[in-house]
């Protein structure tokens, strides 16, 4: 072993281990076990150790490839086109191709209303991950800040009070119609005047568009109606202006009628604060 590696040329190599005798045989009886002729040569091979032992590594074969390629019948699914294909999940995985970056960036674009550059930054990749969670979140935000409100208001006064679940049902009718209906009836409107737009990217604007009403909703639990009053109604003033701003560029192709249409979109998106403050922020505590 110290002067180099040991080398089998080609041998047969017999070689005997005693075995177990049978019930029927002598005490002698031997097993003989017979190896056939090997061709091992040494690793890595040298010039003095030429057909010496060596591990040869043989590629698989295609037979033997079993793993590497899929089974294949022949036959390829055929896939949905046409209005179809707006059925399918895949239609809709581009619209959700956002990382945290990307929405953090947009949150904080709604956030800073009058430099109106929120579509031409969102028109090659609009996203609707953001706006669903911002609406989701706005809905229970909504419902449970709502519901501590009143909880407050009736403790303060020793008055009775009862949870109304009602709150999340009207939550979610209010936000999640709104921003889906809404960016479609102005769909309608703005391809009956020929105005170039994008059914997905007036979801996504107005979907970012709500999230101010989630501080505005958490700053609402301070018990002084008249600051209520003033955060809801700056939060639909900046939220207005936002969705009013970003789109008036785009609808002054519409001729004359163009500031008519941007003041209805004013207009309906400070309704949507007022209707909030009402519903949620408005404590009525009844007799006992």
């Amino acid at each position: 072993m110290m002067s180099g590696y040991t080398s089998i040329d080609n041998q047969k190599v017999d070689g005997s281990v005693p075995a177990a005798a049978p019930a029927n045989s002598g005490p002698d009886r031997i097993a003989t076990v017979r190896f056939t002729e090997s061709n091992l040569q040494t690793f890595p091979p040298s010039s003095e150790t030429q057909g010496k032992i060596s591990v040869v590594f043989r590629p698989l074969s295609d037979a033997d490839d079993t793993f590497s390629k899929p089974a294949s019948d022949g036959s390829s699914e055929s896939q949905p086109t046409g209005w179809m294909q707006s059925l399918t999940v895949g239609a809709y995985k581009p619209y959700f191709d956002v990382d945290t970056s990307d929405v953090l960036e947009r949150i904080r674009d709604s956030l800073f209303p009058f430099r109106g550059n929120f579509t031409e930054k969102t028109a090659d990749n609009p996203d609707l991950y953001g706006p669903f969670w911002i609406c989701t979140t706005l809905i229970f935000v909504a419902a449970a800040i709502g519901t501590f409100v009143t909880y407050v208001a009736h403790k303060l006064q020793k008055k009775e009070w009862d949870y109304d679940i009602n709150l999340v049902n009207w939550s979610a009718g209010l936000f999640y119609g709104y921003v889906i209906f809404v960016p479609l009836g102005l769909y309608v409107i703005l391809k009956y005047f020929s105005v170039p737009s994008g059914l997905v990217q007036l979801w996504c604007l107005y979907g970012y568009s709500l999230f101010i009403f989630i501080p505005a909703s958490c700053l609402s639990i301070v018990p002084v109606e008249i600051f209520r009053w003033v955060i809801v109604g700056g939060a639909g003033f900046m939220s207005a202006a936002f969705v009013a701003m970003n789109l008036h560029t785009h609808i002054k192709s519409a001729g004359e009628r163009w500031f008519l249409i941007v003041a209805g979109i004013f207009l309906l998106q400070l309704a949507l604060a007022v209707v909030l403050k009402l519903y949620f922020f408005t404590v009525t505590v009844g007799a006992n």
